[in-house]
């Protein structure tokens, strides 16, 4: 007959216990120089005492000389005034709509003389029209009249700077004149009177 062991005989197992074990000291080594390389890198290409970033101005007429024009008509406001007063007939992107009205993209009416262009949508225009080779018989009421100068200025030269247009702008002064210069004028105008501002 087989004895089996006495369990309570067995001394009991040690208690596990945390114990202060040394860092390598390469693992120290390894991080300084990982830290190291970083911030060297860092302030190699991070820029932020580089003087073409910070400093490449001499004064501040230097620096205004790189800043966008603010004077003359507001381009943003030209394409708002454009999509609420002329986009309906000669579209948004001013490609204008068959057998309604001409385009404007490369126009010769649009690229030209400022004095003609600005007399069309303060006056209207009716009769027979030839734009880019293409015969219109269409009439254009005065859409301009009850805009401000500034507005009209600036619905024009957006015009003649959009859709690959590259046209002087033209300016609130000039819009000025040309009111004053037409001054009660009733009538729309027709290609034959506009030739003289070709």
């Amino acid at each position: 007959m087989s004895r089996e062991p006495d369990i309570t005989a067995l001394p009991e197992p040690a208690e596990p216990r945390a114990e202060n074990a040394p860092v390598p000291i390469w693992i120290f080594t390894v991080s300084f120089v990982a830290l190291f390389w970083a911030m060297l890198y860092f302030d190699q290409r991070g820029a932020w005492f580089n003087p073409q970033v910070y400093a490449p101005y001499k004064s501040l007429s230097h620096l205004q000389s790189f800043q966008p024009p603010t004077g003359g008509p507001n381009l943003e406001r030209g394409r708002s005034v454009y999509e609420n007063v002329c986009a309906l007939c000669h579209n948004t992107d001013g490609a204008g709509k068959p057998n309604q009205a001409p385009t404007f993209i490369g126009s010769e009416w649009v690229l030209g003389n400022p004095a003609r262009l600005i007399r069309i949508p303060i006056h209207g225009l009716t009769g027979p029209i030839t734009v880019k080779g293409e015969s219109w018989n269409l009439n254009m009421a005065a859409m301009g009249a009850a805009l401000s100068d500034e507005d009209l200025a600036a619905v024009l030269t957006y015009m003649r700077q959009s859709w690959g247009n590259k046209a002087s702008p033209i300016t609130e002064e000039q819009v000025k004149a040309v009111r004053a210069e037409t001054g009660n004028r009733s009538q729309p105008w027709t290609a034959d009177e506009l030739k003289p501002f070709e």
